[in-house]
């Protein structure tokens, strides 16, 4: 089934329905994706050892908050 039968089929329900069905898209696209989650941690552990060795600078957080 193709999106714009899909959505003739969605707009045709009533509104609570159709809030039903958005809900539901949207907490599809909010689920975690493992893979990711994985590859955030490794950058994450890289870049805390880099810093523990003095290979990476810190940043206060006052500069990076800091208004333009």
């Amino acid at each position: 089934m193709d999106s714009k039968k899909v959505l003739e089929q969605a707009l045709a329900l009533r509104p609570n329905e159709r809030f039903s069905v958005v809900e539901g898209i949207l907490r599809s696209l909010d689920e975690p994706d493992v893979s990711l989650d994985a590859i955030w941690a490794e950058e994450a552990e890289k870049r805390l050892h880099a810093y523990r060795e003095g290979n990476l600078e810190g940043i206060p957080m006052q500069e990076i908050f800091k208004e333009k």
